[in-house]
């Protein structure tokens, strides 16, 4: 074990209804960024992912494609398999809910808690979501619909066996008020307790007999185990926990897991269910459960009946496998939902990796070249500029360890940039072309390129973590080693008198959105005939969000003059804080910044966005719409929506980026 002790850390494993889309990939690139990191730090990291197989929605579809719910999931996991390699991700178990081992485990916790009297038989009346795999009461349906995905219920009457969660809940509470970095970010802790919790926690149904698909209760075979009790248990079964006491080294060495890393929309299986049966067995608690935000296709949630979704492969085809890894690091903030669109991820190539980093690379192996035959020497003449580059430098690793201990892996990533940016400066400050037609500035000239291989050098070992293969291109061009997480807060380790190599490699050419956007077109064509074909064979309609074009004609209102119009006044806010309305199901409550003036506006739009969704949002307001009380609530402007044949809302955004308080015209 290393000086830093262990370090078990998880992600939620995929479920296999489909192929996995960016969204999905990127919690795998940000655990990976984690796992990296830590192992620099020292630590000895065990990370472990994979995939979720059984459940109702499983069957149904390999029932509708005439093949096994085996053969289905074996082939879906092969392609998350592959989708993780693809990505570099360097996890060190890839578990499969199927495995005989898991299954074994999860019939011998079941009769566990039986025995023990935590598991207990009934019946089951109440509304059902099969997407979810959860059950509902009417009263926790939103406009009559699940809850969670705001998908179809439909009515359900079963034998079942149940869990008592009651009996934890208080020990539960206790454990999340003394341990306040359980759940993160704190907002998602704060929706556990309140919305769950604290109200009182119903007993959960963990079997079902309405279907097959699932690991068999041995002692009653007609049930299976339900699949968040089978799926959850992975984070044990798979590193070597045995009920009968016989468990592996693995498991006594990692557990209890470090962290958790899931999405946020898992967040109440984590933080209750799971820990709850943990409590059952007599085991300890995660350390940690991170609830990331997700990764939105142009501010709407990626999903095929919208026909919105982007593939890590795609975009690797077109970008490469770095630039995929920074896009979704860079891109999601911590705590509120990341934006995703073609022309953004070109734009970030650009600014970013081609100007930033591999033009700084470029140069300075260009200019070694150019000047000194390649050979990177350090002379001691020295000016002040040189001071500030150097603690910038030096500075980063701590910078960078900051932000990663607090999970905030995009301003990691900013730190390592930080780094790029200042050479970029120095670069400008120090002019090393002008030094060049001066022969007595020779050894200034020699300084100046030795403290740009040594700066991108610590540059490069601290983007390890985030882009590797990037990070081992920029070393060999400077034929040099990464360097050791001990090392990184020193300057000056770069080996007098290496030579660079002699050809410097192009890490990032900029990409023209002309020469992108056709091949994007291409793919998204592809994409629809796939599905389309799909649904063909499954003997289903194409969804109309599929069509080439959906048209909608609404009655025409009457004329209004230019004069009429210009009485509105339209900008662009950013709601900088909401919460639900407690007296109405459907409305919303925005802060929302709009110049340097915060409106409270109230919406209808609770149907179709969490307040969690909602922060971060660049909307379209009408600013000047006389203020009004909606259930009782003061409501100074209007957020605008567009809205389908169907009823459904969705924000309206500006197409590029635009500061709160920009006139709309």
């Amino acid at each position: 074990m290393s000086d830093k002790g262990k370090f078990y850390m998880t992600t939620a494993i995929a479920y296999t209804s489909g192929k996995p889309h960016i969204g999905n990939t990127y919690e795998i690139v940000l655990a990976d960024a984690i796992a990296r990191y830590k192992r620099l730090e020292g630590y000895d990291v065990y990370f472990q992912t994979g995939t979720d197989e059984h459940g109702q929605k499983i069957q149904e579809k390999a029932e509708k494609a005439g093949i096994t719910p085996k053969e289905y999931v074996d082939n879906v996991a092969g392609e998350v398999k592959r989708i993780w390699d693809l990505m570099n991700t360097s996890y060190d178990n890839f578990v499969r809910t199927t495995d005989a081992d898991h299954e074994k485990q999860v019939q011998k916790i079941f009769k566990k808690l039986y025995d023990q009297g935590d598991i207990y038989k009934g019946s089951y009346e109440g509304l059902y979501c099969t997407p979810c795999e959860s059950f509902w009461t009417e009263s926790q349906l939103v406009d009559g619909k699940c809850p969670d995905c705001g998908r179809e219920v439909k009515p359900a009457k079963e034998e079942a066996y149940f869990f008592k969660m009651s009996k934890y809940a208080d020990r539960l509470i206790e454990h999340i008020n003394t341990h306040p970095e359980f759940i993160q970010p704190v907002s998602r802790k704060n929706e556990m307790m309140n919305n769950f919790l604290l109200p009182g926690l119903q007993d959960l149904c963990v079997s079902r007999t309405s279907f097959s698909w699932g690991i068999p209760v041995d002692f009653d075979p007609k049930h299976v185990v339900y699949v968040w009790l089978d799926a959850l248990t992975n984070y044990i079964t798979k590193i070597g926990y045995d009920v009968d006491g016989n468990s592996s080294d693995l498991f006594k060495k990692n557990w209890p897991a470090d962290l958790h890393l899931i999405g946020k929309d898992i967040i109440r299986f984590h933080t209750i269910y799971w820990p709850i049966f943990l409590m059952a067995l007599d085991l300890p608690l995660p350390k940690q459960v991170f609830g990331h935000p997700w990764l939105l296709q142009g501010g709407d949630k990626m999903s095929k009946s919208k026909g919105n979704v982007i593939y890590a492969d795609d975009m690797v085809d077109l970008f490469g496998v770095d630039a995929t890894r920074y896009f979704v690091l860079h891109e999601m903030p911590f705590e509120n939902d990341g934006v995703i669109t073609w022309e953004l991820v070109v734009e970030r190539f650009n600014s970013d990796l081609a100007n930033i980093l591999g033009n700084l690379v470029n140069r300075t192996v260009s200019m070694s070249n150019k000047y000194f035959g390649g050979v990177v020497r350090s002379t001691g003449v020295t000016e002040d500029v040189d001071e500030d580059l150097k603690t910038v430098v030096t500075g980063a690793r701590d910078r960078v360890a900051q932000k990663m201990k607090d999970l905030r892996v995009a301003d990691a990533i900013s730190e390592v940039f930080g780094v790029f940016r200042r050479c970029n400066k120095y670069i400008d400050e120090t002019a090393p072309w002008v030094l060049a037609k001066d022969e007595a500035k020779s050894d200034r000239l020699a300084e100046v390129l030795y403290n740009l291989a040594e700066s991108i050098t610590v540059g490069a070992s601290l983007l390890y973590s985030f882009l590797p293969e990037t990070a081992e291109k920029i070393v060999a061009q400077l034929h040099t080693q990464l360097r050791g997480f001990e090392e990184l807060n020193q300057f000056g380790l770069y080996e007098n008198g290496t030579k660079v190599t002699g050809t410097p490699e192009i890490l990032f050419a900029r990409l023209d959105a002309k020469d992108v956007m056709p091949k994007v077109e291409a793919i998204r064509e592809a994409q629809k005939k796939e599905f389309e074909a799909e649904q063909r064979a499954l003997g289903e309609e194409t969804p109309a969000e599929e069509k080439a074009e959906d048209v909608i004609d609404i009655e025409a209102k009457e004329e209004i003059t230019y004069d009429d119009f210009m009485k509105l006044q339209f900008q662009v806010g950013e709601i900088i804080s909401c919460e639900a309305v407690e007296k109405s199901k459907k409305l919303l409550c925005s802060q929302v910044r709009v110049g340097s003036e915060v409106k409270q506006i109230v919406s209808g739009i609770r149907k179709y966005y969490t307040p969690e969704e909602m922060v971060g949002k660049k909307v379209m307001v009408l600013v000047n719409l006389k203020p009004a009380k909606l259930a009782g609530v003061l409501s100074e402007g209007m957020l605008l929506c567009a809205e389908d044949a169907e009823g459904n809302l969705a924000l309206m955004t500006p197409e590029k980026p635009m500061p709160a308080g920009a006139e709309i015209c």
